[in-house]
């Protein structure tokens, strides 16, 4: 049953909680590193996934989904949240939240690119100008305006953050494959590389000494970055009739994410910065507006 009203609550509550991952990023990578951030978080996600296929009675379908596939579900498991959290995190890390979300945020523009090379889809003359849009956008935000310079504070920073645009889309495109319960497939995925992310972080790093806030924001991040907010936003897409309309909240999300940011972290955010973002922005927009094809990860805008 179709019901706007609460297709907005649900969408907004998605928005609003997905701005505010990039500062509880900033805030635990100041007690964690990146693979404890990712093995810690993904403990909260795999517990509030099971909690949510309990609820919806789906915890029957997660052995038969794993084993009609199980080397599918394992690679699922690797690209994300494995390496695409690791190398996300460690791009946080390195960089300032108010660079490295925007650039991550570019993912959008890379899957329509890996579509066409990897699925045959086709690139249409308004799908080139977004691209070219989105990545000038790209390159003003790298150099902080300083466009002819090409200097860059972090390039591994940089690189690591464009190449999480890469692992996303792909990991979508892999995803394209994938005709089982949302939830349980990301469930599998998630459940497939927690003992390899727990392993990981045993090996490189102590986990004595980390204080409460630590804990506190790395839950945060496993329960809304990769838990409750997608069921949000999924409840969101299933009372809409209008899909286009509900989607387009999600651009709100990082000009409220660098707010927080410039609030909560104390971030310089400089003009470059929201150039190019709104760059990236405008040529998302006009995939949009042109009636490109769906893209399944627009829910994850902010990651």
């Amino acid at each position: 049953m179709h019901d706007e009203r609460k297709a907005l609550i649900f969408a907004l509550s998605a928005v609003l909680l997905w701005s505010t991952v990039a500062t509880a990023f900033k805030i635990t990578l100041r007690y964690m590193s990146p693979i404890q951030m990712l093995a810690a978080a993904s403990v909260v996600s795999v517990v509030i996934l099971f909690a949510i296929a309990a609820l919806q009675g789906k915890l029957g379908a997660i052995w038969p989904t794993f084993r009609a596939r199980p080397g599918y579900y394992l690679v699922l498991g690797l690209v994300n949240p494995l390496i695409y959290y690791l190398v996300l995190f460690k791009a946080y890390d390195l960089l300032p939240a108010s660079l490295a979300q925007p650039l991550n945020y570019s993912w959008a523009i890379t899957l329509t690119l890996m579509a066409a090379l990897f699925l045959g889809q086709t690139i249409r003359r308004q799908d080139w100008i977004a691209a070219a849009l989105g990545y000038f956008g790209v390159v003003i935000i790298a150099t902080k305006g300083q466009l002819f310079s090409l200097q860059f504070d972090s390039p591994l920073g940089i690189g690591l953050a464009l190449l999480s645009t890469l692992l996303w889309a792909g990991y979508w495109i892999l995803n394209t494959k994938n005709a089982a319960d949302p939830v349980v497939g990301i469930l599998l995925s998630f459940v497939l590389s927690l003992p390899i992310s727990l392993t990981l972080a045993g090996l490189t790093a102590s986990w004595q000494g980390i204080p409460w806030q630590g804990w506190l924001a790395v839950s945060y991040v496993g329960l809304f970055e990769m838990g409750v907010t997608f069921m949000l936003w999924l409840s969101a897409m299933k009372y809409t009739q209008n899909t286009s309309r509900i989607s387009n909240l999600i651009f709100i999300s990082p000009f409220i994410s660098l707010l927080l940011l410039a609030t909560i972290i104390g971030e310089t955010i400089h003009l470059s910065t929201l150039i190019g973002l709104m760059c990236i922005v405008v040529g998302l927009l006009i995939q949009q507006r042109t009636g490109k094809r769906d893209k399944p990860s627009a829910a994850s805008a902010s990651s």
